[in-house]
């Protein structure tokens, strides 16, 4: 563990002049110090809150209510939160829903959320946007072509996170999947993921990266292991205020996994566009799509693979405090 946090403090001497960061949001700058704080305990750490002026609909303890059971969400996923203290801002605008949200490391773990004036619970019960970026805060910052890395994981687990924890119905989840990640999948003209800066490749061709890891880290540990295993080894040694090369955290998760998925997975669709046969997988996993949405068929060749993945993760072990 020792070599491996030396790779990320050598590589954050590297990258953290590369970093891509806004300026005027740190944790410490981007909110008025005069404003209201409410301090919410979740496992693994704390999320100060702040409301922006604007007037909501909602009762604020139902706002606070819905970020800590976000914050829940992702702590189960982990094993804890990710970050040990997380500044979070609300700003309201008009409207309803969540419409935004964005997190940084920069001088802190720091999330900033647009949530509408006009929002009701319904709105929150079926939010994915704060989970998002929380699930942000649990992987280490790199350099910007690997932009794909950051909002594909985020992109993928949160919905995981949520069909583990009740919040989501499988048929739900993997019929958005379905949905989704066709967008991702390489175009014409299209180079690896490091190269193609579309959204489509960033958000869902990055997503598409964690499923097929996902998958065959389960194939070859026989469901032993999945990318919850890789991503919470990962967050053992550090988080989005960490920064690092992309090899070097990839192959944290490979070690805790016992198979080189990731690093294996990388060096084919890094610099080539490499396609995938969407339908091919979806049969496999027993993802049985039609008129819009999805069946689940359990007598599919890895249908146990499909449970697994949304099946609740066992208990943390508790090792220390997010770094």
């Amino acid at each position: 563990m020792r070599i491996l946090l030396s790779l990320l403090v050598l590589a954050a001497a590297a990258t953290s002049q590369a970093q891509e960061r806004p300026a005027g949001l740190a944790r410490d700058d981007h909110v008025p110090p005069e404003m209201p704080e409410t301090r919410l305990s979740v496992p693994g750490g704390e999320v100060v809150v702040r409301v922006a002026s604007g007037s909501l609909a909602l009762p604020r303890d139902r706002v606070l209510a819905w970020i800590e059971q976000s914050a829940r969400v992702v702590a189960a996923y982990y094993g804890r939160f990710p970050a040990r203290h997380t500044s979070l801002l609300v700003v309201p605008r008009a409207g309803r829903g969540v419409s935004g949200g964005r997190a940084w490391g920069h001088r802190g773990a720091a999330i900033r959320i647009t949530l509408g004036e006009q929002a009701t619970e319904a709105d929150l019960k079926r939010d994915w946007v704060l989970v998002h970026e929380m699930i942000h805060l649990a992987f280490p910052s790199v350099p910007s072509r690997h932009h794909w890395i950051e909002e594909g994981l985020a992109t993928y687990v949160e919905s995981i996170a949520r069909a583990q924890q009740g919040r989501l119905d499988a048929v739900t989840m993997w019929s958005e999947l379905a949905a989704g990640l066709p967008k991702g999948l390489p175009q014409p003209g299209d180079r690896g993921l490091d190269a193609t800066r579309t959204w489509g490749r960033t958000y869902w061709g990055g997503a598409l990266f964690a499923l097929l890891a996902d998958v065959e880290i389960r194939r070859r540990t026989d469901n032993r292991h999945g990318l919850q295993d890789a991503l919470r080894a990962i967050l053992a040694v550090g988080n989005i205020e960490t920064s690092a090369e992309l090899p070097a955290v990839l192959d944290i998760g490979d070690r805790a996994t016992g198979v080189p998925v990731l690093a294996e997975l990388y060096a084919r669709m890094k610099d080539a566009p490499s396609p995938v046969d969407l339908d091919a997988l979806w049969r496999e996993l027993g993802v049985r799509t039609n008129d819009g949405g999805v069946t689940l068929d359990d007598a599919a060749p890895r249908a146990a693979t499909r449970r697994a993945i949304t099946a609740p993760p066992p208990p943390a072990v508790p090792s220390g405090e997010p770094r």
